[in-house]
């Protein structure tokens, strides 16, 4: 449940790509207009199509990119950290290697990822494997590594990319039971999914985007009742 505590706050933000057709490309709104705040102690879902902009968002709340209309405002004492799978990930390194290097990108130092590389080889139960190099994982395995290594990141503001619906289901019990453990640790989440069953079970609100435009936002029941509605009468 959140509180009265503003973690950040977008007013009418837009994201313009321009495609490649002609000398000049053509403007793309990836992003047109969205609006909503997070509070901590939020788990704020975000759901939508493919194409919506859903992962756009989150690349721009991380501060990977800046929006082209609109602002956003940052409670500047909070961390915000991107947990995305496999961040950086090189085929010919070991997973060894490749949770080092992951986990630098996501944030932490090479002293700390060591330090806890028995963690990571544990939860990602890649055993021996951790030293073969990732060209020869399935693709469970790396999914499984990944996740490992992004819950090793631990900001103030989580925005999660559609990691839960990795591995088998027995790794994704277990990874879900570590979202609720972040959750009752009182974390500010932005988690973005197809998963309505999850976004149901996980979020306290959810903001739906619609073609870059924030189409609805509010309790989450109403919002995925609303969502579903549109899906079935194809809008």
């Amino acid at each position: 449940m959140s509180d009265n505590n503003l973690v950040l706050s977008l007013h009418n933000v837009g994201v313009n790509y321009r495609r490649q057709r002609g000398v000049w490309g053509e403007a793309f709104w990836a992003l047109r207009d969205i609006s909503f705040d997070l509070y901590q102690g939020d788990t704020l879902g975000i759901i939508g199509r493919n194409g919506a902009g859903k992962s756009t968002l989150l690349r721009l709340i991380a501060g990977i990119i800046q929006p082209d209309k609109g602002k956003i405002i940052y409670d500047t004492s909070h961390q915000i950290g991107l947990l995305s799978l496999q961040l950086g990930f090189v085929p010919y390194l070991t997973g060894r290697e490749n949770a080092i290097l992951s986990g630098i990108l996501l944030g932490l130092r090479k002293k700390e990822i060591k330090a806890r590389m028995n963690s990571i080889i544990e939860f990602s139960e890649l055993g021996n494997f951790i030293d073969q190099p990732i060209a020869t994982y399935s693709s469970g395995m790396l999914a499984r590594l990944g996740f490992a290594v992004a819950f090793q990141a631990d900001p103030d503001v989580l925005l999660i990319d559609e990691i839960l619906g990795v591995g088998d289901a027995e790794f994704h019990q277990k990874s879900t039971r570590m979202m609720q453990e972040k959750i009752r640790s009182h974390k500010a989440i932005v988690f973005v999914s197809h998963n309505s069953q999850l976004v149901q079970q996980l979020c306290n609100r959810v903001v739906w985007v619609e073609e870059g435009v924030t189409r609805m936002q509010g309790n989450t029941a109403e919002v995925l009742q609303a969502y579903h509605r549109f899906l079935h009468l194809g809008e």
